[in-house]
């Protein structure tokens, strides 16, 4: 059995949805794309590939042996199901991040390494990692093709994918692009809660949900609402994706993608990175944790919601305390607006002094008065 097959063959044993091998020559039209989108401000202050694109669009510039990269794709979809009904005091996660779906991709990729390893070949595992856009090296080894949303789309799996590669020394024949696309289905764009994806391909950060719950200080306010019941990600896009609604009628449902906001807000910081580290938090912060806890909870409320908002009023982390403050003036109540009047006779911070402000506002007005629906 040659090297192509052995890899084939080892791809499918770890799990895989896809293989290809693609040259490991640069990729400059997506170098040109991605200084583009930094110059225009839509990276949103995301570092990861875009700190530098001069690196992540070309593998020789780290790896300068590299001839091949063996890119692999992982369906989460059948672990991750559906994040089930909603229901007050609960956040959504978006699928991939239902628990460590990288992990078995790490796993896979880590196999093909040591096979590439025992024929005598160097080889490196790139998964997650900034040193390569793996959505563009996907794409060249003919693993899927690319979406409006500007994910990777494969047969059978639609956009449910997480990418990886193996760059390797290894001459092994190259795949060829997949000569598909998405056609006139635009389905993705409007399906954006805050029309983040504003063009085709083009993906604006500054409104992505899913970048906005990862990103530091504080959501802005013309968002909050938007994030509804979200914790962590977004699958909105996704969820109207032809290919990806396919995939996700064919997984099934298994309901696990609901965490208790209240739990979150009550628990220290070592057991939230326990329970959720394999999100991606700056600076591995737990506050984050709470910030996006916070909002959810603003939007979704539930019983015992405003008593454990009113004590981040008081946290030490002014990002707590203004998000807990926004919080109240959309849950209402008696005792969120004396909470929050409290609150204003105390508070030093002018940031923070303003959401409160803004918030008594809303409160005085009865909150937003929608507490079953969660948008």
């Amino acid at each position: 059995m040659d090297l192509s097959a052995t890899l084939h063959s080892a791809a499918a044993e770890a799990g895989l949805a896809a293989v290809g091998f693609a040259s490991a020559a640069g990729f400059p039209e997506v170098r040109r794309a991605a200084e583009e989108r930094v110059a225009a401000g839509f990276h949103g202050g995301m570092r990861f590939t875009f700190s530098a694109p001069e690196r992540s669009t070309d593998p020789r510039s780290s790896f300068p042996w590299a001839q091949t990269l063996l890119v692999g794709a992982w369906s989460y979809v059948p672990e991750a199901g559906s994040p089930g009904p909603a229901a007050p005091g609960t956040g959504r996660v978006a699928r991939f991040a239902t628990r460590d779906h990288y992990r078995p991709l790490r796993a896979a990729l880590d196999g093909l390494a040591g096979v590439l390893g025992e024929a005598g070949h160097r080889a490196e595992v790139l998964c997650d990692d900034s040193r390569l856009v793996d959505r563009a090296a996907a794409v060249r080894a003919g693993v899927g093709w690319w979406g409006k949303s500007t994910m990777v789309l494969a047969p059978g799996h639609g956009p449910w994918l997480l990418l990886g590669s193996v760059v390797t020394d290894a001459f092994i024949p190259l795949d060829r692009p997949m000569v598909r696309h998405c056609g006139p289905c635009v389905a993705c764009l409007p399906a954006c809660p805050t029309g983040a994806l504003v063009a085709p391909g083009v993906l604006d950060a500054r409104r992505c949900l899913a970048a906005l719950a990862q990103a530091p200080g504080a959501i802005p306010r013309e968002f909050r609402r938007a994030m509804g019941d979200r914790f962590y990600g977004c699958d909105d896009c996704l969820e109207a994706c032809p290919p990806g609604r396919r995939a996700l009628a064919a997984a099934g449902k298994r309901g696990d993608g609901r965490v208790d906001l209240i739990e979150v807000l009550k628990a220290g910081d070592a057991a939230l990175l326990e329970r959720f580290g394999h999100f991606y938090l700056p600076g591995r912060e737990a506050r984050y944790l709470r910030r996006n806890a916070l909002v959810a909870l603003g939007n979704s409320g539930g019983g015992g919601a405003v008593p454990i908002v009113i004590r981040y009023l008081a946290d030490p982390d002014p990002v707590l305390r203004a998000h807990a403050a926004w919080a109240l003036g959309e849950l209402g109540g008696t005792a969120g607006r004396d909470a929050l009047a409290a609150a204003a006779s105390r508070e030093a911070d002018p940031g923070v002094l303003e959401e409160v402000y803004s918030a008594l506002t809303g409160a005085a007005a009865g909150g937003r008065q929608r507490r079953g629906s969660v948008p």
